[in-house]
């Protein structure tokens, strides 16, 4: 089934089992969450919802404004006051944090020749995501969903040792996406990026290991809330991809993986295209590599 098979890779996802794990994430947007027009429930039933914090987090952002000049004795000529208005504009736009300013070096890397075209598969997968004849659909999708989990969980496990809390204490995808955790008292509580996503995956493995939501025996049907949790499972492991292209994918890289990493994403995208169940909304952390990758044939668009 899978083209991804890294044995002797891997996490334990049952790791960190908490009173935390039994609810699933969330996290807080601004605007308000979009509206997911899909054959699958509403994300507000789900507790789980996107969001786009376009401001940085505070805790991210130790210095409010540009450092003041020292007074000088003359006044500065027309191109050295621009030159300052650039720089002030430079430094706004650009986070104090290390973590953000690594992100944006992650970003260009994943952006650029020759890593952007690198794949394992070569092609398109809309052939290897549509339902075969004669299979039920939720048969297809419980497969699939299985499949991307396992080989997800395996990535991260490459990676995990340094998705450390002090190198990245919050968990996000880039300067203007951040992610909150929805503890079991309904709170939204910012946690560091290594505890986010073992929570998740946590929260996952209980999910597609549950047979009365992911049934394994014949003529047992899957129950009504079975595609409703297949979006939040996608949406989270969309979250976690996004954070690994942000902040890891140089260890992808360093790890010769860059082609599998790249062409896991497209099938994983591909698959979410083909069944509706991402909005394109939430894809907005990796929406360059996605229409990149469409611009390339490896998604098709619809």
């Amino acid at each position: 089934m899978s083209f991804f098979n890294f044995k002797g890779f891997g996490r334990n996802s049952k790791k960190n089992k908490n009173q935390q794990a039994q609810s699933p994430p969330t996290a807080i947007a601004q605007p308000a969450p979009p509206n997911l027009s899909s054959i699958y429930s509403s994300p507000h039933n789900s507790n789980s919802k996107l969001s786009l914090r376009k401001n940085h987090s505070p805790k991210r952002n130790s210095q409010g404004s540009y450092p003041a000049s020292h007074a000088s004795h003359h006044r500065p000529s027309q191109q050295q006051q621009q030159q300052q208005l650039q720089q002030q504009h430079n430094y706004s736009t650009q986070s104090s944090s290390p973590e953000r300013t690594q992100s944006q070096s992650q970003q260009i890397m994943f952006l650029s020749e020759p890593f952007v075209r690198t794949a394992l598969v070569k092609g398109s997968f809309k052939t290897i995501v549509q339902l075969p004849k004669y299979v039920d659909i939720g048969e297809w999708i419980a497969l699939n969903v299985f499949e991307f989990f396992t080989n997800l969980n395996q990535f991260y496990g490459v990676i995990a040792e340094y998705v450390t809390p002090d190198a990245y204490p919050t968990m996000n995808a880039g300067p203007h996406t951040d992610y909150l955790w929805l503890d079991a008292n309904n709170r939204q509580v910012s946690l560091p990026a290594s505890q986010y996503i073992d929570l998740a995956l946590t929260w996952i493995n209980n999910k597609v290991t549950d047979k009365n939501l992911f049934p394994t025996k014949d003529n047992i049907p899957f129950p009504q809330e079975f595609l409703r949790d297949v979006q939040r499972i996608m949406i989270q492991m969309f979250r976690i991809f996004a954070h690994i292209y942000h902040h890891h994918f140089d260890k992808i890289v360093h790890l010769s993986l860059e082609a599998h990493w790249n062409s896991f994403f497209a099938h994983f995208i591909s698959f979410s295209k083909e069944f509706t169940i991402i909005d394109r909304k939430e894809m907005t952390p990796l929406i360059l590599l996605i229409e990149n990758f469409e611009k390339q044939g490896k998604i098709i668009t619809t």
